[in-house]
């Protein structure tokens, strides 16, 4: 166990991890940001793929990698090598939890599977990552992203109806699977504490893109086929979605009908549409949004968007801009929320990283450090945990584990 702030949720918890690119990194950061220890295991030479990912920023890092690994330590080892194993495994031992990603089997040669390293250390908390089931039949395939955007449905639901299907902008499977793998060790961590049992969680990449379809998968699912693609529209609530005001686009998110009415009334003053049997209740407006929309698109195109903001805003109805990226980073918002952050780097002087998303008693968990340099870490961590003298560091350079 680490010796932590203890006013972070997850003080005193350590994570190895030993998994790469962008699913069990984020698992790990999410432990990382609420406070626990995180170990990361790299190549000495290339590091973890990332590393020549997006843009360069200083000797090692790039703006992909740095996404991912805040509020952690770098530690090299080949594991290729027996040293390399060996001290990952001794590390092994000396972790509340091990995140890994290898490809099926890859773990168990390098002697870092759970049953291997479960034995002494049966309150152990694993976590595998992989593309697919891995007691079924496609367990040996490679899992990635896009590949399963596709195989799971999603890039069917996303996209404009006229347009072949579409990826997410990010690596959303990914993205969603470490999140879970995160909720899912929490709930391990917890259940330790009654038991004093480890588990072995098992996050297949296919499982958790297919649980993202959420209220689409189920109405393929009732009516027995694809249901159509809206764009920026909302499949089930009407009108929902983005709109082109005179000079830019808006968001406008009309969810109940008492909204609808102000709406109507309010903001684009047609109270036609209100009176109009067919766009009464939302059910009849998705019904009928061939009719309708063309005639919303139509009266809110006239209006410039400052005005239809403050419309919209005093009729009570959720609305807002549609901002480029670069605008959303550097707006009040999130400057002022803390969201942003200027870490200090060795090379690049300073460089950006993303704040934790979560508040404890009205405040934001801190990035405690930024991403770091390729293998900053490893003389620390292995002399304070493993005891490992300067001398025999200098061999293990020598000789390539580390």
């Amino acid at each position: 166990m680490s010796n932590l702030n203890s006013s972070l949720p997850l003080a005193g918890v350590r994570v190895l991890d030993l998994s790469r690119v962008l699913a069990g990194p984020w698992c790990a950061m999410v432990l990382g940001d609420l406070g626990a220890e995180v170990i990361k295991v790299e190549h000495p030479g290339r590091g973890d793929d990332t590393r020549d990912w997006g843009l360069r920023v200083g000797a090692t890092e790039t703006t992909y990698f740095n996404s991912v690994n805040r509020n952690k330590r770098s530690v090299c080892l080949d594991l290729q090598t027996a040293g390399g194993q060996r001290i990952a495994q001794e590390l092994a031992q000396q972790s509340d939890v091990v995140i890994q990603n290898f490809k099926f089997g890859g773990a168990e040669k390098f002697g870092l599977g759970y049953e291997q390293l479960k034995a002494g250390h049966d309150d152990l908390i694993y976590c595998s990552i992989s593309g697919y089931d891995r007691s079924g039949p496609e367990a040996a395939r490679p899992g990635y992203d896009l590949v399963i955007q596709g195989e799971a449905g999603l890039m069917a639901l996303n996209g404009e109806p006229d347009q072949p299907p579409l990826k997410f902008g990010v690596a959303a499977v990914d993205l969603f699977t470490g999140m879970y793998s995160g909720q899912a060790v929490l709930a391990a961590l917890f259940e330790r504490q009654k038991t004093g049992k480890g588990r072995h969680i098992e996050m297949a990449l296919f499982d958790c893109g297919l649980m993202i379809t959420s209220y689409y998968g189920l109405e393929a699912l009732r009516q027995g086929d694809d249901p159509p693609r809206y764009g920026n529209a909302h499949p089930s609530i009407m009108p929902y979605g983005v709109f082109d005001a005179e000079d830019g686009p808006v968001v406008i998110t009309v969810g109940t009908n008492p909204q609808y009415e102000r709406f109507c009334r309010e903001v684009i003053e047609r109270p036609d549409l209100v009176e109009d049997e067919r766009f009464r209740t939302n059910l009849d407006r998705a019904a009928n949004r061939a009719v309708l929309g063309p005639e919303l698109k139509r009266e809110i195109g006239k209006k410039k968007r400052q005005l239809l903001l403050e419309r919209l805003r005093g009729a009570g109805i959720p609305c807002g801009e549609v901002l480029g990226l670069h605008e959303a980073l550097t707006s009040k918002r999130a400057l002022e929320g803390g969201l942003v952050t200027t870490q200090s780097h060795p090379d690049a002087g300073s460089t950006h990283v993303l704040a934790p998303p979560y508040r404890f008693d009205g405040a934001r968990l801190p990035v405690r450090s930024a991403p770091p340099k390729l293998g900053e870490g490893t003389n620390d961590v292995l002399q304070s945990l493993l005891g490992l003298s300067e001398e025999q560091l200098s061999r293990l350079k020598a000789e390539g584990v580390i």
